[in-house]
């Protein structure tokens, strides 16, 4: 809920930018905001989409754990996705009118330390700096860091934006984001605000069409259709750690990654077919979203990510909910499904331009409500009165 000291106030137009965990581009929303009394009111003004290039893929996966690295390649992948935000965020700008406050560049995360269940660190790369020379405008950056620093996992970030658009009222209510990892926001009457990572959605899927079809990914999921789960297989993914430890919690592709899917299948000891290893790990998506939907008795599940482009995966969430939940998508509350994320971190840029804080102490574990990221100036504010140059440094006693 919003301070009462902001009534109605003068709109703000926020560009943001989103690259998740799949890594194939950036999503680019620019929004206008404004504060009416405790309602604060969204206006989409636009989405795009820009593809990564094959060759700047092939370089964020030649980076990411378990691969080794260097600070050479971090160096220069973390000046290339600056470009990329750079050229997106001017994007946005035009989406926006042709003018913007400002741009919330979250960055492409590379690694996520989590020891023991404990997040130790985070990072991500784009170089805000070129971002903020190309468009001029302020660009926040680096949003996850100080929820780490006030002890959370620096993840998920979205539910901030899920808590107000979502009623409790109506009763236990999920909002489903499905990108490389499936993460999950619930609401409910009385209750605080809980979100975690629930494991891959796109992470595994996408490394078995690499591996298997030479492809980025099953697209629509035709593969996947083709195939039969494989019990064993399943079985052995869903032995899986993770699923059973409790939230606070988060995770990426530190564990969910190409090796991890063929350590499975070594310890098989017998091949699986490619649509079968693909319907396989549909149904895992599948089974640990729907397992956790259902332990929190929601009635209705609100999806948004690249994952609702498959309709295979979608159609298999919808019939393990049958019956007990609805599926539906960001789509039908005025918010396309694929910029969802964007436009979520719009609404934290809105928020820490304020001073107010976007973490969820409930859902990342935090000991306070931290307000998030780092602000990279375009230069010398307009409004801010401009003192001469100065032409010497004389030290005071």
């Amino acid at each position: 809920m919003l301070p009462d000291p902001l009534r109605r106030g003068p709109s703000l137009r926020i560009v943001g930018l989103m690259s998740g965990t799949s890594y194939d581009g950036v999503d680019v929303v620019a929004a206008e905001f404004t504060a009416d009394g405790d309602t604060l009111r969204l206006r989409p003004l636009g989405h795009r989409e820009l593809a990564y290039p094959d060759d700047l893929r092939a370089e964020i996966s030649a980076l990411l754990p378990p691969a080794a690295t260097t600070i050479e390649a971090v160096c220069r992948l973390d000046n290339r996705l600056g470009e990329v935000f750079a050229e997106a965020a001017a994007a946005g700008v035009e989406l926006a009118g042709g003018a913007a406050d400002a741009v919330v560049s979250p960055g492409q995360t590379v690694f996520h330390w989590v020891e023991a269940g404990r997040v130790r660190g985070t990072l991500q790369l784009g170089a805000p700096a070129r971002v903020a020379a190309w468009v001029g405008v302020p660009v926040l950056h680096d949003l996850r860091s100080a929820d780490v620093a006030a002890g959370g996992q620096g993840a998920p970030l979205v539910p901030a934006f899920d808590a107000l658009l979502l009623d409790p009222a109506a009763g236990p209510r999920a909002a489903l984001n499905l990108g490389g990892i499936a993460n999950l926001t619930v609401v409910a009457p009385g209750a605080p605000v809980l979100g975690y990572d629930v494991g891959p959605a796109n992470a595994l899927l996408d490394a078995a069409a690499r591996r298997f079809l030479d492809r980025p990914c099953d697209i629509g999921g035709a593969r996947a259709a083709a195939g039969r789960v494989h019990e064993a297989l399943l079985a052995r993914l869903l032995a899986e750690p993770y699923y059973a430890a409790p939230p606070p919690k988060s995770t990426g592709k530190e564990l969910f990654h190409g090796g991890y899917l063929d350590a499975a299948l070594a310890a098989l000891g017998e091949p699986v077919a490619a649509d079968d290893v693909l319907a396989t790990l549909t149904e895992l998506t599948a089974r640990t979203v729907a397992d956790a939907c259902d332990r929190h008795r929601v009635t209705e599940v609100v999806a948004a990510g690249g994952g609702v482009r498959n309709p295979t995966l979608r159609a298999r969430l919808a019939a393990l909910g049958a019956g007990r939940w609805r599926l539906r998508t960001t789509d039908e509350l005025g918010i396309p499904a694929q910029a969802k994320e964007a436009y979520a971190f719009a609404l934290l840029g809105w928020l820490s331009w304020h001073g107010l804080p976007g973490a969820v102490p409930s859902v990342t574990g935090a000991s306070r409500a931290a307000v998030l990221g780092s602000w990279t100036p375009a230069g010398p504010s307009a409004a801010a009165p401009r003192p001469p140059a100065p032409r010497r440094l004389v030290v005071d006693a």
